[in-house]
């Protein structure tokens, strides 16, 4: 596959994307590298350590797309994932999702992107098919 379409399964390219990042930093560190030139600053990420020695660990990422909002935090070992959705700029709703449901979620949200912008067009199929970072 060389171009992503809605055909594509996101399904399966959540799947995908969880098992090369079996390790939940990784995962983390994979989406924001990805993703930081495209979306900006609807890119947070928080990084591990103290206030005079940054970590490379990303301890949360918030990904603002639409009218969502993608949160994901490490808990230690877990991570806890939340979908905000707003509306005329107030949080009407907050829902803890399943790392799995959040994956494909934001996918969906970048492949709406990707309709009408071709840095979120190639940032999705670097997520789902391997391109390069």
């Amino acid at each position: 596959m060389t171009s992503m379409d809605d055909s594509y399964d996101l399904n399966l390219a959540a799947a995908a994307l969880r098992s090369n990042s079996t390790d939940l930093r990784l995962l983390l560190k994979a989406l924001s590298q990805e993703l930081a030139d495209t979306l900006g600053d609807r890119l947070r990420v928080q990084r591990g350590g103290g206030r005079f020695k940054k970590s490379d660990v990303i301890s949360s990422l918030q990904i603002n797309l639409a009218n969502n909002q993608f949160e994901a935090v490490m808990e230690g070992s877990d991570l806890r994932c939340t979908i905000g959705r707003f509306s005329g700029g107030i949080r009407i709703r907050n829902e803890a999702v399943d790392v799995n449901v959040w994956i494909v979620k934001l996918l969906e949200a970048l492949q709406a992107e990707a309709a009408h912008s071709d840095g979120a067009r190639q940032a999705l199929e670097n997520l789902v098919i391997g391109g390069t970072t």
